[in-house]
């Protein structure tokens, strides 16, 4: 009986040889094997990626413009209660007295007002401004005399008439 078997599927690995960096590309694509399956796969999986990405980041600017418009309706949710709450506060009549005493100083009929300055404490009254540079304290030109000498020299001047000739 003889012994046979099949070719084998790929060829005989060859020992690499010193020196050589780059692998034999025709040996590595020889030893792919493709059906048309595979290939109708991956085509479907490309045209799933050039569908699925424009829809994908369409949908993400979307969600984007949504939770920026939520915010901004939070926003003015917020500021009509703030309204709201200040309306109420109007028609209170103390609070317009109070507010009309605050702000505008005035007196009942018969009340003496005593406004009083300079009523800070000590530590929260402004100080002296402290000097910017210590070289530079005064100025070195008497910009005084200068803006003087202009304006006399401005009033002295002869002034040029312009002669048409006929």
């Amino acid at each position: 009986m003889v012994d046979t078997t099949a070719p084998p599927s790929r060829p005989p690995r060859r020992p690499r040889r010193e020196g050589r960096s780059a692998p034999d590309v025709r040996a590595w694509l020889t030893g792919i094997r493709s059906s048309g399956f595979a290939a109708i796969m991956l085509g479907l999986v490309v045209l799933a990626a050039f569908v699925l990405v424009p829809t994908i980041g369409t949908y993400l600017d979307q969600r984007q413009r949504v939770a920026a418009l939520e915010e901004a309706v939070e926003v003015g949710e917020e500021r009509v209660a703030d309204l709201e709450a200040q309306r109420e506060r109007w028609t209170d009549p103390a609070y317009i007295t109070t507010q009309a005493r605050e702000r505008l100083y005035f007196v009942a009929p018969g009340e003496v007002v005593y406004l009083i300055d300079n009523d800070l404490p000590p530590q929260d009254v402004p100080q002296e401004p402290a000097a910017v540079s210590d070289e530079v304290q005064t100025t070195r030109t008497d910009w005084m005399g200068q803006m003087v000498r202009s304006i006399t020299e401005a009033g002295l001047s002869r002034t040029v008439t312009r002669t048409t000739e006929p």
